[in-house]
């Protein structure tokens, strides 16, 4: 019998920002549990994506908003010549094409 590895091909940052895309006003609490981590984590990643210029945060009310900033490059040398939202285009099946590349949108926003 085969083990299973226990590894995926997206970090949780990666998928965070998947999460963010397909829904910018989802909770700490339901990134946690899409991406299988503690609230504490999510937190941290997000704090990483938006101190790092790949989300934008506001509060609408009582909840934050993200914006993703598809424009962003990617961060490791092998992929430097892609942006974020080029990643996003795949793995997100709702992101449209942004007006000059400016940040990455879900259909429903």
């Amino acid at each position: 019998m085969r083990v299973v590895a226990d590894w995926t091909f997206l970090t949780n940052h990666g998928q965070v920002l998947i999460c963010v895309t397909r829904q910018p006003d989802i909770t700490l609490r339901r990134i946690a549990e899409c991406v299988g981590i503690t609230e504490r984590a999510a937190h941290r990643i997000v704090c990483d994506l938006v101190d790092d210029g790949y989300l934008t945060r506001s509060r609408v009310g009582r909840r934050n908003v993200y914006k993703v900033h598809a424009d962003a490059p990617m961060r490791h040398p092998l992929g430097r010549k892609h942006q974020v939202g080029d990643l996003l285009k795949v793995l997100v099946d709702d992101v449209d094409e942004p007006a000059g590349r400016t940040g990455a949108r879900s259909k429903s926003a």
